[in-house]
Formats: structure tokens, C-alpha cells, sequence
């Protein structure tokens, strides 16, 4: 397979049909990193992601028997989105398994694209999961699978992004950042830039709790991963295609690892500094800027930014977690002395005045000399951790810290 040449021919098939984003410059992250940081704007997509260019790629160029039959996906949202309006403007019956977990805009996202022409399925708690039901559903019938990213029209779809990238910035690209689930945007637009910028260093950046593409680089073969954390929901899998990973393994220089509580204090940055709402995924590359910082100094970036399906009921907890990653949140379980004034020596003598209490869950034992509280506390500094810790030693006050044991912590919190 000539892959420039496929991506070429999509970018064809595609005239119309998808929007040219824009590589925009961004001042303050430029700013922030001394270096000429331009942002792939797919979150204006017109699915809002760029799942849109791989999906209806693959769609329109069936034949007319194969377009006869019904369409068959699994996605965790963005690809589902891209194969519903695909089915919408080329008149075709599609069946979307969705997993259980999916946040409920982006199912309603993918009603409002696809409106009478599909069905969806939600099943499972996984990408994974989703996509063997509906692998076992497509055979059973014989239907067409639209894969989400193994598949040569669907990479070449997606490497689009890439050709407009190279046609938009005017100077020499130092860096490109791609986001990686299952590789599908990565290994189309490292293709692109592996012929026609070949200087350029191509990163892809994965969620710390979602490694799969470099394990699998590091092990030299493909690796699949027992669990995975779902929370950057559209760069989440366990495992990356085939063809993702033999594209991958010679195009790509380097694949960074972004913790998810970094991907959050991201998301509100870009929504407080850039007015530019964006889904985990879509924040990944410029969360990573800081893990490359030192190479990037006085260089041309471009960070793509996959998509904008957020899901407004997140928000607590996208907070939450950039406060954990940012060490401004903590949980105690407390054993408060049940005698006049503890509660007011811990207000006032603990911590600090402009720390506050966000959680605070008592149960008092009357025959007993002290009661346990759970107890969660925002900081104005990282650094006041230790001066807590310190008093609540000095006045007596027994406690375990939370954040570090997980179990117990779900156990009294979760």
C-alpha cells in the first residue's frame, strides 16, 4: 500500500465533506514554552473530532453491493459520531456499539448525526468490550465493520490532518504531537510527515493509564493491556491495530506518557486561557508539552487537538483530579478527641486560614474517647501538606492519609 497516495485520494474524497481546521498559533502556550506552538483545531471538526475524515473515507468508497448491507461500528464515541453522520449523508443503515460507560453527550451526539439512519447498542464497560460484540454481531449477519482505527482507509482518512497541516503552517516543523488510542490518526499523519517533512520529530502521547502503544513499541510487539484507566475515554484501549502499530514502530521518534490528573489541570488551562473547550483526548499533546519542554525551546510545535466531546457532567470531576495531580487536594481519616474544642483546634490550629474544608463526614462513638471523620481538604499551597501533618501530630490528633491508600480512600470516599 502507497499510504501518501491513499491519504492524497482521501483528502479528494473528502473535499466537502469534512472542514479544513485551522493551525492556529496559540501566544500563550508559545509564551509559556519559548517556542512557536500552533494548535490542529479538530475540535471544530464537524463532528467536533476528527474520527469524521477516517469513517467516511472507508464508507464512501464501498461498493454499491457493500453499501447495500448494514454498517457496523464500535467506538467509545468520536468514531461513532464520524460513522452516524456518514450514514446520515450517504443514506445507509448502520448498528453502533457504544460501551456502557460512554458519556451520555456523546451518545446524544451521535443520535443527533446519524437521526434515523442507525441504532445504537451500549454494552459493556470498555472500548474493548464494545468491539467484540459487535465484531461476533457483524460476522453473524455478515455486515460491514467500520473499524475505529485498524484499517487502511480509515488511516488514510485520518491522515488528511496531516496533509493540511503541512499546507497551512508555512515554516519548518520542529515537532508534532499526535494523540494515540488505537493509532489510527497517528499512524495516518506520521506517514504523511515521514515523506514530506522527514525533519520533523513525530511524538505520540498516550494517557499514563492507558499505555498501549508503547508497551507495545517497547516490547517489539503488540501487547495487550489487563486494565486500563478510562477516563481520557477517547485514547483508551487496550489494544493498538496491526496496522496502527507497523506504521507506528517506524514512523514514530517518541511516545510520551501524560498522567490523567495533568490531562485535567489542562483542560480547565485551555478553558480559563483559550476560551477553547476540549474532551480529555483533545488536551493530551498539550498536557505533554511540559514532559518535552527542554527540546522544544525556541522550536515549531504543532499539537493536534482531536476533539471537543466533553461531557459537562465531568466537570467535578475533572477538577478533582487536576487538584489531586496538582497536589492541592487531600483526605484524612481523622481520629477526632471527643472533647469540647477539638473541632475548633483543628479549624484554627491545624490548618491554614486559607485552607478549606470540601469534605467532611463525622461519626461520633459515645463510648469511646475519640470519633472517626473523613475529611477532605483544598489547599492554597502544595507545600502546606507537611505543615498540616506536622500539627495534627503535635495536637494529638491520630489520622491515616487517604490519597495514598487507594482502598480505603474508595472505601470512605469513592
Amino acid at each position: 500500500m502507497n499510504v501518501l497516495k491513499e491519504i492524497e485520494e482521501a483528502q479528494i474524497r473528502l473535499k466537502g465533506i469534512v472542514t479544513e481546521t485551522p493551525c492556529s498559533p496559540s501566544f500563550n502556550l508559545s509564551d509559556r514554552f519559548n517556542a512557536r506552538i500552533y494548535l490542529k483545531r479538530e475540535d471544530l471538526q464537524v463532528v467536533r473530532s476528527y474520527k469524521i475524515r477516517g469513517a467516511y473515507n472507508k464508507i464512501s468508497a464501498l461498493n454499491t453491493e457493500q453499501k447495500q448491507k448494514r454498517i457496523v461500528c464500535a467506538s467509545a464515541g468520536n468514531h461513532a459520531q464520524g460513522v452516524a453522520y456518514s450514514c446520515h449523508l450517504l443514506n445507509i443503515h448502520g448498528t453502533i456499539f457504544m460501551p456502557a460507560t460512554t458519556p451520555k453527550q456523546k451518545v446524544k451526539q451521535v443520535e443527533l448525526f446519524g437521526k434515523d439512519k442507525i441504532e445504537i447498542v451500549l454494552i459493556g464497560d470498555t472500548f474493548d468490550d464494545a468491539y467484540n460484540k459487535a465484531t461476533a454481531y457483524c460476522k453473524e449477519h455478515e455486515f460491514i465493520f467500520v473499524h475505529p482505527f485498524d484499517d487502511n482507509m480509515v488511516i488514510a482518512g485520518q491522515g488528511t490532518v496531516g496533509l493540511e497541516i503541512l499546507q497551512q503552517v508555512q515554516e519548518p516543523i520542529d515537532f508534532l504531537l499526535m494523540p494515540i488510542g488505537g493509532g489510527g490518526l497517528a499512524a495516518g499523519v506520521s506517514s504523511v510527515f515521514k515523506v514530506l517533512s522527514p525533519h520533523t520529530k513525530l511524538i505520540g502521547v498516550e494517557p499514563e493509564g492507558a499505555p498501549s502503544m508503547k508497551t507495545s513499541l517497547d516490547a517489539g510487539q503488540i501487547v495487550v493491556l489487563e486494565s486500563i484507566d478510562k477516563f481520557v475515554d477517547g485514547a483508551a484501549v487496550k489494544r493498538v491495530g496491526d496496522l496502527n502499530f507497523d506504521i507506528c514502530k517506524e514512523t514514530l521518534d517518541k511516545v510520551v506518557l501524560v498522567p490523567e490528573g495533568k490531562v485535567c489541570s489542562t483542560i480547565l488551562q485551555l478553558y480559563n486561557e483559550e476560551a477553547m473547550v476540549v474532551e480529555p483526548a483533545g488536551a493530551l499533546c498539550i498536557a505533554a508539552l511540559d514532559f518535552i519542554k527542554a527540546q522544544i525551546n525556541n522550536k515549531t510545535v504543532v499539537c493536534i487537538v482531536s476533539g471537543s466531546n466533553n461531557d459537562i457532567t465531568r466537570t467535578e470531576e475533572i477538577k478533582e483530579r487536576s487538584l489531586f495531580y496538582e497536589g492541592l487536594k487531600h483526605y484524612f481519616l481523622i481520629q477526632f478527641p471527643q472533647r469540647p474544642g477539638a473541632l475548633k483546634d483543628f479549624v484554627t490550629k491545624i490548618i491554614g486560614p486559607e485552607d478549606d474544608i470540601t469534605f467532611f463526614q463525622f461519626s461520633k462513638k459515645n463510648n469511646r474517647e475519640s470519633g472517626p471523620a473523613a475529611v477532605g481538604l483544598e489547599l492554597k499551597n502544595k507545600e502546606d501538606l507537611h505543615a498540616i501533618q506536622t500539627n495534627l501530630k503535635m495536637l494529638q490528633f491520630q489520622f491515616d492519609y487517604l490519597n495514598d491508600n487507594p482502598a480505603l480512600f474508595n472505601q470512605l470516599i469513592g
